[in-house]
Formats: C-alpha cells, sequence, structure tokens
C-alpha cells in the first residue's frame, strides 16, 4: 500500500509501506478519507509521537470500507461502510483499529463528511459531556469555536440545550459559529473580549470552558467561572505554564480538568464511541448535526493541506481524498 511518509526534513512523500494486518479484535478499513488535526503537525515536526503500538503513519481518523476483520470481530463485516478514530495511520491507503472505535457511516453521508466525524465529535462529546458533566441549560464558553472541535461543540450545545459564547479570530469565523448555533461570540486579540464573555454569562458566570489555549487564557478563564464552574484544557497553543490565584478557584469550588484523547486505552475510546453512537448518531442522520468542511485535498497534497490548517483560517475540517 502507499501512505504519507514524513522525511528526515519533515517534508511529506506518498511513499510505499507495508500493508497493516488485523488483529484478534481489529478491523481493517481500506480508506477513502481521512481528516487533519492539529496534532498531525505537531507529529511531523517530531513533538508528538504516536502511543506504543500504534502506527507512526499520521491520521487520527479515517472513512472508508470494511476490508478485513480479526478473528474476534463479529459486529463489522466486510464492505460496511464505516469511519472510526484512530491513534494514528490514517494518511494510508488502508488502516487497522479496535472495533470499538468504529462506528457507521449515515445514509446521508459520504465518505468526506464521515471523515470529519470521529476525532472532533469524540473530543467535543467527551469533554464538554463525560468530563465536564454538562447538563441542559449549563452556559459554555468555547475557545477556538471555528476549528473543528469547536464546531463540532458549538452544534452539540445547540442540539443538548446550552448557550455558547464562541471566541476566535475574525468576525467571519463568529458569524459561522452563530451560523450553526453559538448565542454569541468574540474576537479573541479584542480587548473587549472578556467583557462580551461576561455579557453573554450574566452574574452567573461560565459553567464550562473548553479549551485548546491554555496558559494564555488561564487567569481569565477562571475569572468567568460560575460556582462550580469546570475549565476542560484540551491543549496547549498559548502555553503550558500560567499563575492563577487558587483562592478564587477554591471560592468557586471550580475544577481544572486536564485531558486529552488519543493515548486513552481502548476500552475508554470504546465506551465514548458508544455514547456518540448513542446520543449524537441518530442526529447525524437526521441532518440536526453536520460534519463542517473547509477544504479538501488530493492525499498526495498533504503538504498543502498542512499549510492550509497552519493558517489559522480554517472554519472546521480540511479533509484529505485517499480514494475517490
Amino acid at each position: 500500500m502507499k501512505a504519507i511518509i514524513v522525511e528526515s526534513d519533515q517534508s511529506l512523500t506518498w511513499s510505499s509501506r507495508e500493508r497493516p494486518s488485523p488483529g484478534d479484535h481489529e478491523v481493517l478499513i481500506e480508506v477513502y478519507a481521512t481528516a487533519i488535526n492539529r496534532a498531525d503537525l505537531m507529529q511531523r515536526r517530531g513533538f508528538y509521537p504516536p502511543p506504543a503500538g500504534a502506527s507512526e503513519v499520521m491520521g487520527l481518523e479515517c472513512a472508508g470500507v470494511v476490508a478485513g476483520t480479526g478473528s474476534s470481530v463479529s459486529r463489522w463485516k466486510e464492505g460496511d461502510r464505516v469511519c472510526a478514530l484512530l491513534a494514528g495511520g490514517g494518511y494510508g491507503e488502508f488502516a487497522t483499529v479496535d472495533e470499538g472505535s468504529v462506528l457507521p457511516i449515515p445514509d446521508s453521508l459520504d465518505f468526506v463528511g464521515a471523515a470529519a466525524l470521529p476525532e472532533v465529535f469524540a473530543t467535543a462529546w467527551l469533554n464538554l459531556f463525560m468530563e465536564a458533566g454538562l447538563k441542559p441549560g449549563e452556559r459554555v464558553l468555547l475557545h477556538a469555536g471555528a476549528s473543528g472541535v469547536g464546531t463540532a461543540a458549538v452544534q452539540l450545545c445547540r442540539s443538548f440545550n446550552n448557550p455558547s459564547f464562541v471566541t476566535a479570530g475574525t468576525a467571519e469565523k463568529i458569524n459561522a459559529c452563530i451560523d450553526l448555533g453559538a448565542a454569541g461570540g468574540g474576537i479573541r486579540h479584542s480587548d473587549a473580549l472578556w467583557d462580551e464573555v461576561r455579557a453573554f454569562s450574566g452574574k452567573q458566570g461560565i459553567d464550562v470552558i473548553l479549551d485548546p489555549v491554555g496558559a494564555g487564557y488561564l487567569a481569565d478563564n477562571i475569572g468567568v467561572l460560575a460556582m462550580n464552574g469546570r475549565l476542560v484544557l484540551i491543549g496547549l497553543m498559548g502555553g503550558a505554564r500560567g499563575e492563577i490565584d487558587l483562592s478564587m478557584l477554591m471560592g468557586k469550588r471550580a475544577r481544572i480538568i486536564g485531558s486529552t484523547l488519543r493515548a486513552r486505552p481502548v476500552a475508554e475510546k470504546a465506551a465514548i464511541i458508544g455514547q456518540l453512537y448513542e446520543k449524537v448518531w441518530p442526529k447525524l442522520g437526521s441532518g440536526e448535526i453536520r460534519p463542517v468542511i473547509d477544504t479538501t485535498f488530493p492525499i498526495e497534497d498533504a503538504g498543502a493541506a498542512h499549510e492550509r490548517v497552519a493558517s489559522d483560517e480554517t472554519i472546521g475540517k480540511v479533509v484529505l481524498l485517499v480514494k475517490s
């Protein structure tokens, strides 16, 4: 098979590589499309190695057709249209994954749309509803609202009755998020941003914050949290070290939750995927929730696709076409 290989100079080539074989509890997927995540850009630079035992090929999600199954797999069969959450391997013609990380593609979606689902909806669902325990009516602040995770989170909040406020870099991005269901938004570099957040939340404050920025927003995030509020950190784009007023954290009985997805055990991923299938997949099937696609590129142009993601101009996901 062929896959994207990271060369010693960090350039990307579409080169031959050994085709993987499924283990007893794994599914072999012929990949039709995959999608780019910022973790891929970090892995390319050597800052985010795959977990032990995972493919060294980049790609944390894919959509395609089941091409084979392990001896203990009963749910999936050859020819099934599926998408999957991967620990690695999506930038290739074939990928293997534990059966519990696989989902059926809704009939209304093609492979491009399906490739944009697993990573961002698993991340948004895990951190809003499982880690933070988001309840109906609670107010949510979503940083990087126009990102893949952000656009998924906006739609989940709208669908499950949680008013959300987004931060983003441009008015165009904020308007796109409002179209998806956000109640409002603010420009991230505006001097008025945190006043706008407070105006949205009122005296109550923000119940849950989903933050990929980290240190750069830490003090302000805690400042706007409600009593018993939860701050979920899912990235460190704004730095890994910051100072906070611990008395404010204690006084609000607030929680800071650190969360990652890729390295979780297969059983934990299966639990996340199971909740997605039960709670979110029917809404995808009806069109109430949808994937948000920024652009598509042929897999051979993965380098250009990475540049598009790094530009910070995207709204939603960048998808790579592996098989037409």
